[in-house]
């Protein structure tokens, strides 16, 4: 029956288990480390900083076998900080490893672990984001400050001191957080970052802005509080009673400071911090009592003092204000987020009428627990607001019906999206606010739904994506953002489901064949609707690749579907693929189906990547990929550096003539030939060359060649994307406009964006003389922008 079941299922459904391989070899990186399937990147680092310390060769001088010991650890850490290392090893053990290279039997000196390696991991106020979370803490509501460094950048450790007493000094005000650049480096290149340390502001809805300022703690705060836009407000007789009624009315309540002859008032730095803490929860105001003498008297007070009146209270009932002693800022804030409301109670009763069925909800579900942390959930209802999610929660000791219909078993948050208290979906990412709110936030825009016995798709009327996994498993995690991307980008087509095999054993066993996906599967799904790469067989092998117009290239992967690094290469070579699409047509040769022909094109291992080139005399000519990494940008590099340059190279001269003194617009490329990020933004900008050409034209300056040309456009750091626009002058700005990003799908549709806004202005601006095109031109601040910004 359960057979049955599954070929029915099978019919309707895509399934996707994320399933961790039990690794082949004598050593499990895991067990190697002694940190658990599921550690986070700041975990596994610490574990090996700990290893490392203790195991290293320079400490164990009389172990011969301390070098090959550490050195298996030095592998075990290298590839489970790497999101794309980890996933191919968590799937397929060190055979998925088999094309990535071993770091060449090198590790760093004991002193380096010692000193130099993750400087803020063990710092409790500092957040270590990574390529996995980052997004989702920026774009969180909250105001964040992100500290970008190198572990061997000198400036970067002379800043730290001052950094861990910043975070200090603003905690709960500001998020300060840390990204590793030497751990992170594709995160930091896709934000443009090309000096070290670089600090910059985010908060969503704004422009990341860079902090140029000297590193004292003194500056560091007063940049930062300028971004903290929580008013203090001075009460008087005037205002007093109508701030504080508007305020309890919309359920926000008041921390007033009463600052008398005697006693210690609340500095105007405290007040401001808790303003910035507590903004949208609670007001916060102060009153001089030399000069409001009789209304600090009608509040009974007689020296300087803090009082808490929560949302609701009655200025009449002096029984519900609480009188804070403290002036210590964490400690107020403390008091306050303990007195404050707690979240709605919610029971199976208001679960059935309209609450749930027709608003969107964030439910914390618990088991009769109550922490901090419960209490730092009270935030939810502010910062998801604007989002128009109402937040509360259900105690699953007192209402066990509930949460078994929902079979949930121990504390979660679930979002439920406004459509039916049976259309919810768990949150399984990290418990604090930045990844809860980022969760709400793409799920009650995403159409995937959490699924069980009663709602499984069973009937085959209409296809469903479902997700068979395991909370424990990190790739299962990392796969569920891409999920509820993909039900965005394909509603209508098909429907998305989760389903957690660790509650639902019996139903997931039915699944019989699970595909395991990587969690950059969204381009699969792309192919289904839209495929890139071509899968051929000999007959179509001949008819696109062996007989194909002189203007086309074609890569082709002769594979085996039971290699190990075939399958490894699946997903980069997808991902390759739509990086190329319009300049290299890709397909694909299953060289177990078709044997004979594999061998008839001398195909003797398994990958064999071809690419053969356009305008070539013979149409069997073709080039082997002998590099060392297979992973998308690597073939991408590889790909576009056959192919003829879209680009130019701009003397001085030329940059004189044509891009200043031009009618074009341009974009262009300073950059160094020694700088290694130059070296990796090159494939780059002519993939951007050839998106934009015809609109756009796209050149390269030598920076070392032609120093004069680079100092005079302002050029700081390579490589520099700068934009040209012709905005109809004789003569343009020799600076341009700087485009933070080195992804050229993002500089596209910034020069995009520009040339749309100006496209207007410029047909309606031909009767102006030159000096009024530079005075009426829109000006647009590109100067801090960056993907995902």
């Amino acid at each position: 029956m359960q057979r049955e079941m599954g070929r029915m299922l099978l019919g309707s459904l895509i399934v996707f288990s994320c399933l961790v391989a039990s690794v082949s070899s004598d050593e499990d990186y895991y067990k190697l480390l002694k940190v658990s399937r599921e550690a986070t990147t700041r975990e596994i680092r610490q574990a090996f900083k700990k290893l490392a310390l203790i195991m290293h060769p320079d400490k164990n001088p009389h172990d011969e076998t301390a070098h090959d010991k550490f050195l298996k650890v030095t592998r075990a850490y290298e590839v489970l900080k790497d999101d794309d290392l980890r996933k191919k090893y968590d799937k397929y053990g060190e055979k998925g490893l088999q094309d990535e290279q071993q770091g060449g039997g090198r590790y760093e000196s004991w002193n380096y672990y010692r000193n130099e390696f993750g400087i803020y991991d063990d710092d409790l106020e500092i957040v270590t984001l990574d390529r996995g979370d980052f997004d989702a803490a920026v774009n969180s509501g909250e105001l964040w400050f992100v500290n970008f460094y190198f572990p061997r950048c000198h400036h970067c450790h002379e800043l730290a001191p001052t950094w861990r007493e910043f975070a200090k000094e603003m905690d709960g005000v500001i998020r300060i957080g840390a990204v590793n650049c030497g751990d992170n480096n594709r995160l930091c290149r896709s934000k443009g970052i090309n000096s070290y340390p670089s600090l910059y502001i985010y908060k969503a809805g704004m422009n990341p802005e860079k902090y140029f300022g000297d590193r004292a703690k003194e500056s560091l705060t007063k940049f930062g509080m300028q971004f903290v836009k929580s008013r203090v407000t001075e009460l008087w007789q005037g205002n007093v009673f109508t701030e504080i009624e508007a305020a309890f009315s919309s359920g926000v309540g008041w921390l007033i400071t009463f600052c008398a002859d005697s006693g210690d008032c609340l500095e105007s730095q405290t007040r401001q911090k808790l303003a910035g803490m507590l903004e949208g929860l609670v007001n916060v105001g102060w009153m001089d009592c030399s000069t409001q003498a009789e209304l600090c008297d009608s509040f009974e007070v007689t020296t300087s003092t803090t009082a808490f009146f929560p949302p609701g209270s009655s200025l009449k009932n002096k029984g519900s204000v609480l009188f804070l002693q403290s002036l210590d800022t964490r400690e107020i804030y403390g008091e306050v987020m303990q007195h404050l409301p707690d979240l709605e109670a919610l029971t199976k009763e208001t679960f059935q009428v309209h609450k749930l069925a027709h608003h969107r909800w964030l439910v914390s579900f618990s088991f009769g627990q109550k922490t901090m942390a419960s209490h730092e959930y009270k935030k939810l209802k502010a910062l998801l607001k604007a989002a128009h999610i109402q937040v509360g929660k259900v105690d699953c000791l007192t209402d066990s019906e509930l949460c078994v219909s929902f079979y949930i078993q121990k504390p979660c948050i679930a979002v439920f999206k406004g459509l039916g208290i049976h259309d919810f979906e768990i949150h399984h990412g990290k418990d604090v606010l930045y990844n809860i709110i980022a969760f709400a936030k793409e799920s009650v825009s995403a159409h995937v739904t959490t699924l069980r016995p009663e709602n499984f798709p069973s009937d085959g009327k209409e296809p469903w994506l479902v997700d068979f996994f395991a909370p424990w498993c990190p790739p299962c995690r990392a796969l569920l953002p891409e999920l509820r991307k993909a039900s965005i980008q394909l509603f209508g087509q098909m429907k998305f489901g989760t389903l957690d095999c660790t509650v639902h054993e019996r139903l997931c066993s039915v699944v019989i064949h699970p595909y395991c996906s990587d969690s950059s599967f969204f381009p699969l799904f792309q192919d289904l609707v839209d495929p890139t790469v071509v899968t051929m067989d000999p007959d179509s092998f001949a008819e696109l690749v062996k007989r194909r117009k002189h203007s086309e290239t074609w890569m082709v992967d002769f594979y085996a579907p039971w290699c190990g690094p075939c399958q490894a290469l699946l997903p980069e070579w997808r991902r390759m693929a739509r990086a190329v699409t319009g300049m290299i047509k890709v397909g694909t040769v299953d060289c177990q189906k078709h044997h004979s022909f594999c061998q008839g094109e001398s195909v003797r291992a398994y990958p064999e990547i071809r690419l053969y080139p356009q305008n070539a005399n013979r149409r069997d000519l073709y080039q082997s990929y002998n590099g060392w990494h297979r992973d998308a940008h690597s073939l991408k590099v590889w790909a576009v550096g056959t192919l003829p340059r879209a680009s130019v190279d701009l003397t001085p001269d030329d940059f004189r003539n044509k891009v200043i003194g031009g009618k074009d617009h341009w974009v262009v490329d300073f950059y160094a030939p020694w700088c290694g990020p130059c070296q990796h933004f090159a494939p780059e900008f002519e993939v951007l060359a050839r998106m934009v050409k015809g609109s756009v034209r796209a050149g390269k300056v030598d920076c070392q060649a032609h120093y004069q040309t680079c100092q005079s456009a302002g050029i700081t750091a390579y490589p520099s994307v700068r934009f040209y626009p012709h905005l109809g002058t004789k003569k343009r700005d020799q600076g341009g406009e700087h485009v933070n990003s080195r992804d050229a799908n993002n500089i596209a549709d910034v020069l995009h964006q520009r040339l749309q806004q100006l496209s207007p202005w410029l047909q309606g601006k031909k009767h102006l003389k030159d000096d009024q095109w530079k005075q009426d031109a829109p000006e647009l601040n590109f100067k801090s922008h960056s993907k995902g910004s």
